[in-house]
């Protein structure tokens, strides 16, 4: 990670599933914080049963995910490790996180719905130079 990272560390949660704050709630229904950080990207993405998606780790970007519907099999190890990866099952209404240099995938039990929201914006040339494939699943 680059020196760039260092003051964004501090912020970014330690565990892959970020424990959410209890929700306002009143007669009017309820309002969920999900997270606080300086970012560039919100991204909407609807995956069907079996899909898999990324197979790959960010170099500088991070992202935080929120389950919408469905659910996500998450997998995740550090970049360079021979070690088989982590595997968390992520439900709807979770926040998960994954830092730089984390290598993850995804495969979806169910269809899913979920928001990714990220550092860096998606969709360019600085995007596609950020992002590195593996073959983690």
């Amino acid at each position: 990670m680059t020196q760039e990272h260092d003051g964004e560390r501090t912020g970014w949660s330690k565990e892959v599933i970020v424990p959410l704050e209890k929700p306002f709630v009143d007669a009017r229904g309820a309002i969920q914080n999900l997270i606080e950080a300086d970012m560039r990207m919100a991204v909407f993405i609807s995956s069907r049963k079996g899909a898999v998606r990324a197979n790959h780790y960010h170099k500088t970007d991070w992202h935080y995910c929120y389950v919408l519907s469905g659910a996500i099999e998450y997998f995740h190890r550090p970049v360079g490790s021979e070690a088989p990866p982590d595997r968390l099952l992520i439900r709807a209404g979770q926040l998960f996180f994954t830092p730089p240099m984390v290598e993850h995938a995804m495969r979806f039990p169910e269809d899913t719905q979920f928001l990714a929201l990220s550092r860096n914006p998606r969709g360019h040339e600085a995007y596609e130079a950020d992002v590195v494939r593996v073959r983690l699943i």
